[in-house]
This record gives C-alpha cells, structure tokens and sequence, in this order.
C-alpha cells in the first residue's frame, strides 16, 4: 500500500500528457469520420464516442503489457478520463481554431 502512494504523485503527472495525446488522436478521427459520414451523425456524439473508445482501449493496453490486474474503480476512471478527452476533443479544438484564425485576421491587418 505504501508503495502505491508514493506512485501516486508520479502517475497524476502522466494524466495531462495522456489526454493530450488522446485528444489530439480523436481530434483526427472524428475529422476523418465527419467526412465519411457525410454530417449525418452529430459531431459532439461523434466525438464522444471516439473519446470514449480511444480511452478505453488505451486503459487496457496500457493494463495488459503492464499486467495490472483491472479493477471497477479502475474502469470508472478511465471512464471519466474519457470524459475529460472527450470535452477538451470538443471544445479545445474549436477554441484552438479560433485563436489561430483571430491571429490571422490581426496579422493581415498589419500588412
């Protein structure tokens, strides 16, 4: 149990760089999938589930080749980090656009 909380520290750094990659991988999906789908289907549903597989499959990759014994509480919070993924995958993307379109207008100002 000690052991365990001294990794905590070192596992909570991990998380922001995870999601950053996952978000960044179904930011890209979703992009492919909007166009095969034709916008038929939401893109935050869409998004969504990507998210959510992604984390998944993810959390059990990462439980297989270290071979940790998967737990429910376990699941439940790469379910939730799924969650994360999936709003910063929504919501980050269009905001990232928006301030890089907004620095573009400024700079073609100036010229």
């Amino acid at each position: 149990m000690e052991n365990l909380i001294q990794n905590i520290p070192a596992a909570a750094a991990m998380v922001l760089p995870v999601v950053l990659v996952l978000m960044v991988v179904t930011n890209i999906i979703v992009e492919v999938l909007k166009r095969l789908t034709w916008e038929k289907l939401p893109t935050n549903i869409l998004a969504f589930a990507v998210a959510m597989a992604l984390t998944l499959l993810a959390f059990f990759a990462v439980c297989q080749i270290s071979g940790i014994a998967v737990k429910w509480y376990m699941v439940a919070g790469a379910v939730i980090l799924g969650v994360f993924v999936a709003y910063a995958a929504m919501f980050g993307f269009d905001k990232l656009r928006q301030t890089l379109e907004q620095i573009k207008g400024i700079q073609e100002k100036k010229q």
